[in-house]
């Protein structure tokens, strides 16, 4: 069987399954099993898929069809154009969340010389570590709840070769009095009663990162609380949020920050995806 023979038998299986992007999906394995980038994949589709490397992509097929999200499947997800390994015991970096680095970074650029970065409820790491990688200049730090989110997070700072302290505890209990000129946060925000009714490849992730409580804004609430304790005059705090949630966040963030300036930003879907304020 040739590599243009298994898509054609992969993708129908996917798309019976509910696969949302079949092609994509049957293209990413044959890539990552094979070695091979998206151009080679296109224009060598006759050479011929070894046995032991057509076991394989059977076996990710089935996984894939069973519906176990494709990033879990490769170990991997890319993210800010870098390589983030991931695994059950994290969420899977989205483009959504691409919105809130990419505010960070603006941010960032105006910052002092060495501005302290926190990346709350880091999981993977890919905010905090993507602004490690991005704004080389900035000190960041990671906190999570999770042990096995860390040493995820650790596994990937290694991979990019990039410097960050790593942090173990309950929100901001992680860093003490530790202040920050710059706090980024996707925490937990979908309503407990609608975790049920999530995607398949959802159900997948694990529940301490997703569950944001009965409105989905428990998380929000605690931050915009606790987060002038940990800010510099003149930080910021930038926070994904769900979709509908913009408001009544940037209002519990206007509650309890003196904030100077505060507002929304829209991801590249024009959903309000993240909320900010500078003090």
């Amino acid at each position: 069987m040739n590599i243009s023979e298994w898509l054609a038998h992969a993708v129908p299986l996917l798309r019976a399954s509910g696969c949302p992007d079949p092609e994509v999906d049957a293209r990413w394995m044959a890539e990552d099993t094979l070695g091979m980038t998206r151009t080679e994949l296109k224009f060598e589709s006759d050479r011929a898929v070894p046995p032991s490397a057509l076991g394989q992509l059977e076996r990710m097929l089935s996984r894939r069809c069973a519906g176990e999200p494709v990033q879990y499947i490769l170990g991997s997800a890319d993210f800010m154009g870098l390589k983030f390994q991931v695994g059950p015991g994290v969420l899977i970096p989205r483009q959504d969340t691409e919105t809130l680095v990419e505010a960070a970074l603006i941010a960032l650029q105006g910052a002092s010389a060495a501005p302290a970065v926190l990346d709350l409820c880091a999981g993977s790491g890919c905010i905090g570590l993507s602004l490690a990688s991005l704004a080389p200049h900035a000190r960041v730090t990671l906190a999570d709840v999770s042990r096995e989110a860390l040493e995820t997070a650790r596994e990937n700072m290694h991979a990019l070769g990039v410097k960050a302290e790593l942090r173990h505890g309950d929100l901001f209990a992680a860093v003490g009095r530790e202040r920050f000129d710059l706090i980024a946060s996707n925490p937990p925000y979908i309503p407990r009663g609608e975790l049920a009714g999530l995607q398949r490849e959802v159900q997948y992730e694990p529940r301490l990162a997703l569950d944001g409580g009965a409105d989905g804004l428990d998380f929000y609430r605690r931050i915009a609380a606790e987060a002038e304790r940990h800010l510099n005059p003149g930080g910021a705090i930038y926070l994904e949020v769900g979709a509908g949630e913009a408001p009544a966040v940037l209002e519990l963030v206007k509650a309890h920050l003196p904030c100077v300036e505060a507002g929304t930003i829209k991801d590249l879907n024009g959903v309000e995806r993240v909320v900010f304020g500078k003090i």
